[in-house]
């Protein structure tokens, strides 16, 4: 499963989970800002998340009128461990 997310939905969960304003230049930081969250709100004991293997952060760019207006977008891929033996 993918989701498309913008820097600034993840800065804002993590102000208001952890009340700290973070930047976010890149998918590393992206990443760790995922866990935090993950972390935080007690997502990661669910039963639907046990099988979560990993969170792969990719990012790109979206430009809405120029070169220089643009938004930092991170696509979240959370993959999960397969059931079967």
């Amino acid at each position: 499963m993918k989701i498309k997310v913008e820097s600034e939905k993840i800065i804002n969960a993590v102000k208001k989970l952890d009340g700290i304003d973070i930047v976010l230049e890149n998918p590393n930081d992206a990443k760790e800002a995922i866990d935090l969250i993950l972390r935080k709100t007690g997502l990661y004991e669910k039963d639907y998340y046990k099988n979560l293997k990993e969170v792969k952060v990719t990012s790109f760019r979206e430009y809405e009128t120029s070169a220089v207006d643009y938004k930092m977008i991170f696509l979240l891929e959370f993959i999960f461990e397969d059931d079967m033996p």
